[in-house]
């Protein structure tokens, strides 16, 4: 075959698949054109972009309201394709409605923001090599679609990468919601031992029957094949059966999340009678086990342990949800920084590649649909979101990360009822993935009944901030204790807006649709919140909302438009929270002594308090050089004097403290206005 672009490869060599990448030379026009899907439409005036690319947030960033409706994108594909060869278009994702044509003929049509989807294009390339690409995305609103609303943007385009496939014509099937084909079920896994039950979907694209022998073998991080099976599959003409092996590991070494998130190796390999790969499917394999245990919390491979995490949207300032994999590593290191060790993928299914980086970094998570606020009761919903559903679970099986299946968000009466629709979802995932649980995040008890539908729950609540005082977390847990069929539950969102430019010692507690969203108080809501939390083991883990600060378009608070400002780092991930450091000190184990407080550097108030967080067991402080002596007394890593005098003019605020053998030295400059 021959593709503009790409490496040539030579049809005399048998080779297993290739996968290509198709990010540049599109173009784009945001609008409608009923003829650009033809052949021999003009496009030469259409701006020439890239993918991953999306649009509104341009819109939404600075105003209240963002495009959604359709857009064109077309490229040429010069590929001349080889006989025996099989090729498939996968899009990792097009927000929301994508209609793919080559060669002006319809593909198919892909409904819901957030899956993969792939096409087989063997029958309709042109033997000449040129070929015309295109498609059709549409974020507009579709009553079978959800979110039928939400507190996020939904962006359109194509905003993650795409691919082309070449594979024999005897393969894994891509075409199963665009899954890789290959399943590998944790079956029965213990520190003694595991058992893997192997699926395999192939596709045989020929009208004869096929003999082919199936590999599907482990190797270790350093190679080794450590577990092998393998054995001889006739495959029919034009069908796709699925063919299982079972394979077992003596004294697995375990995927122990961030103390140790060891990876295997796992391969999947079809070959001819002599020996010849014909197509290979490789990917990471960590072998884990876990429970939660109503009383006592979360097990993972038999040890407690406590899930402390963040949520986390997939949108970046200036970039919308067009993320590159430098986006999603930085996301990771910043959550890993902070000492998370689980996260919520709210309110969808997210990047591929984020999943790996979770992996790879032994963060636990919670998988989502968009399931949100509130559900249709025309059947094209029901089968929407069956679809989306699949599309998370087949696309997503073979990470360890993943821990849990969600079904909804925060589901409002008042709409249709989504009793019958959840269980039916709940039902699904259980019969697709029997290893690991369904779970949903909800915020009411109006329909007692519905927080028992999934097999573990979580609650979005926010004391302190939309109702209450930071003060009255801990009975409120205390009431939430048997509202779910398990027993224990776990807290799904939590927190405070924060606009890190406005501040007030001691804090008033805000509105939280008000302008006034002062840094002090989302750190005295996460200090009081974590303490209840931690205090209470039936919670046997935390989600705090948010990661990063994210856009709304519907929002005008904090001094911000278009922004939900309870992340913990601002949304173009420059600047971190005070309340940052305030986990990073609790949860990591890195050295932390930080200075709250700091970007409040105009002063009116001589007498102050000074705040400090700080997992150093002594910390001291001084005040324009002089020592107002060591505390050993914080509680939850927050050192606090009361009562500090500053002087007109600069102060100069220092903290020091030793830990682990190393010094700590932090510092800022206060102004106080001369009365």
């Amino acid at each position: 075959m021959i593709l503009t672009g790409f490496a040539a490869v030579a049809a005399s060599v048998a080779t297993a698949r290739q996968d290509l990448p198709l990010d540049d030379h599109w173009r784009f026009q945001k609008g409608d054109d009923t003829n650009a899907a033809a052949v021999d439409f003009t496009d030469a005036n259409w701006t020439e972009v890239s993918l991953p690319h999306c649009w509104g947030w341009q819109e939404a960033q600075v105003t209240n309201e963002y495009y959604r409706g359709p857009g064109w994108y077309r490229r040429s594909l010069d590929l001349s394709p080889e006989q025996g060869r099989r090729y498939f278009l996968r899009f990792e994702a097009a927000g929301t409605v994508a209609d793919v044509y080559l060669n002006g003929r319809n593909l198919g049509e892909h409904r819901g923001g957030f899956g993969a989807f792939c096409y087989e294009i063997t029958g309709g390339l042109n033997a000449a090599g040129k070929n015309t690409l295109a498609a059709r995305v549409s974020n507009a609103g579709e009553p079978d679609i959800a979110p039928l609303s939400g507190d996020f943007c939904v962006f359109g385009g194509l905003y993650r990468p795409a691919h082309l496939l070449v594979t024999d014509e005897v393969c894994f099937t891509p075409l199963d919601h665009a899954s890789a084909g290959v399943f590998w079920q944790q079956t029965q896994v213990s520190k003694s031992a595991a058992t893997i039950d192997f699926t395999a979907e192939i596709s045989n694209g020929a009208k004869p029957d096929a003999r082919r022998l199936l590999v599907a073998k482990i190797l270790d991080a350093a190679g080794k094949i450590v577990a092998a099976e393998s054995q001889l599959v006739t495959v029919p003409g034009r069908v796709t059966p699925p063919f299982h092996v079972r394979l077992t590991l003596a004294r697995p070494h375990l995927w122990n999340g961030r103390a140790d998130p060891y990876l295997y190796h796992a391969v999947a390999e079809l070959q001819t009678t002599n020996g010849v790969v014909v197509d290979a499917v490789e990917q990471p394999l960590g072998l884990r086990f876990y429970r939660v245990d109503p009383d006592r919390g979360f097990f993972l491979n038999g040890e407690p342990y406590r899930l402390r995490g963040v949520c986390r949207h997939q949108d970046v300032w200036n970039k919308g949800w067009a993320l590159s994999n430098a986006d999603h590593e930085r996301d990771v290191n910043l959550i890993c920084e902070l000492g998370a060790n689980a996260v919520r993928c709210s309110h969808y299914q997210q990047s591929d590649y984020f999943y790996a980086l979770c992996d790879r970094a032994g963060l636990l998570v919670w998988a989502e649909i968009p399931q949100v606020n509130q559900i249709a009761a025309e059947p094209a919903f029901a089968e929407t979101s069956r679809n989306q559903l699949l599309d998370l679970i087949r696309q997503n099986f073979n990470h360890p990360a993943i821990f849990a299946w969600s079904l909804y968000n925060e589901l409002q009466p008042g709409g249709a009822d989504p009793h019958r629709l959840l269980q039916d979802l709940k039902i699904l995932a259980n019969g697709e993935d029997p290893t690991r649980p369904t779970i949903a995040a909800s915020d009411h008890l109006k329909w007692p009944e519905l927080p028992k539908i999934p097999d573990l729950i979580g609650w979005n609540k926010y004391p302190g901030w939309y109702f209450g005082t930071p003060a009255s977390a801990g009975p409120l847990l205390d009431k939430l204790r048997y509202t779910s069929r398990h027993g224990g539950f776990c807290v799904s969102e939590y927190g405070a807006g924060a606009n890190p430019f406005q501040h007030e010692v001691p804090p008033h507690q805000p509105k939280p649709g008000g302008q006034w969203h002062p840094e002090e108080w989302q750190c005295a809501v996460h200090e009081a919140a974590w303490a209840a939390i931690k205090a209470r083991p039936f919670v046997w883990g935390s989600f705090l909302w948010n990661m990063f600060d994210f856009v709304v378009a519907s929002r005008h608070e904090g001094g911000v438009i278009s922004r939900n400002d309870k992340g913990l780092v601002t949304s173009d991930r420059q600047l971190k929270k005070d309340a940052f450091f305030f986990y990073q000190a609790n949860w990591s184990d890195a050295p932390v002594l930080y200075l709250t407080s700091r970007r409040f550097t105009e002063r009116t108030n001589a007498l102050t308090a000074v705040k400090i967080y700080s997992n150093a067991k002594t910390v001291e402080l001084k005040v324009n050089g002089h020592s107002l002596g060591q505390k050993s007394d914080a509680t939850d890593d927050v050192f606090i004097w009361t009562d500090v005098r500053l002087t007109p003019g600069d102060n100069r605020i220092e903290a020091k403290a030793r830990r682990a053998g190393q010094d700590l030295h932090d510092e800022c400059v206060w102004h106080l206005t001369s009365p």
